[in-house]
């Protein structure tokens, strides 16, 4: 295995020799705070179906659209796919064939994943035992962007610390905190104007649950600890025991380093009180 690693790793530095690429780190994003599985991993009735990891599933079913989370593993149509244009897929969100990969995929986020992330997710993804778990394609009923954005050339890396800026890059492009975490309007999250304000509605088995507001208005996380806010994130549980719903990935956000996870928080403490998300 340490092998087969290490050949993926000298392969896709070859094709991105721009980017520091580490299957490790790759791993780390993507079973941790990048909470991947949690949209591409099938669900049965005793939580996820490890044996299909990353094999899709269904994210979300509203009159807007029908949103499946597409089986990504080597047992994909993505195992033909170039690394390059598996990473544009994830970052810029076109797939090789021009096509437009539509929401709930926050590729407007993702348009902020540094290379060297971005190539170490592409390059953990192509180790991860393949799936032959098939989705059907995502019905959208609303019109979707040419594009996100214009094409991306490079994107450098973040330093990591408990810093803000770090605290950023990881509520926005690598976990997208702020994108659930922000009202929905008829072109997606109001990032622009209710950032982190909450009140978007996720509906499933659990029925409907809606994203809170992590600004420091007093209904957000003004009246939260460091330590509670720890245990809700990485656990579901709330300050009076009482448990939180899905689809919030509290596995993999468990799986976070404790600097990342203090770095988020610093970033969510100084979100600024926003209009109440209606």
């Amino acid at each position: 295995m340490r092998a087969i690693l290490s050949l993926a790793a000298t392969l896709l530095a070859g094709t991105a020799a721009f980017a520091e690429v580490s299957v490790e780190r790759g791993e780390y994003l993507v079973r941790g705070p990048a909470g991947c599985g949690n949209c591409h991993t099938p669900k049965g009735p005793n939580g996820p179906d490890m044996a299909n990891e990353l094999g899709g599933f269904l994210v979300e079913k509203t009159p807007a659209f029908e949103a499946w989370a597409v089986n990504i593993t080597p047992g994909s149509r993505v195992a033909d796919w170039s690394d390059d244009e598996l990473a544009r897929a994830i970052r810029e969100g076109i797939r090789p064939d021009g096509t437009v990969i539509g929401p709930p995929m926050p590729i407007g986020l993702y348009r902020g994943l540094s290379d060297d992330d971005l190539y170490s997710i592409v390059a953990f993804l192509r180790t991860v035992p393949a799936s032959d778990n098939s989705t059907p394609f995502s019905t959208y009923n609303i019109p979707l962007p040419p594009a996100y954005g214009p094409p991306i050339d490079s994107v450098a890396a973040v330093p990591a610390g408990v810093t803000v800026e770090y605290g950023a890059y990881l509520a926005g492009p690598v976990a997208h905190c702020i994108e659930c975490h922000s009202p929905m309007g008829e072109r997606g999250p109001k990032l622009d104007t209710h950032l982190g304000a909450g009140g978007f509605e996720f509906h499933g088995p659990w029925g409907v649950s809606v994203s809170p507001n992590l600004t420091t208005h007093e209904d957000g996380l003004a009246g939260y600890s460091d330590e509670e806010l720890k245990v809700m994130i990485t656990q579901g549980i709330r300050p009076d025991g009482s448990p939180m719903k899905p689809p919030m990935g509290y596995p993999h956000y468990a799986a976070m380093t404790a600097q990342d996870l203090d770095a988020i928080i610093l970033y969510l403490r100084q979100l600024p009180p926003l209009p109440d998300p209606s």
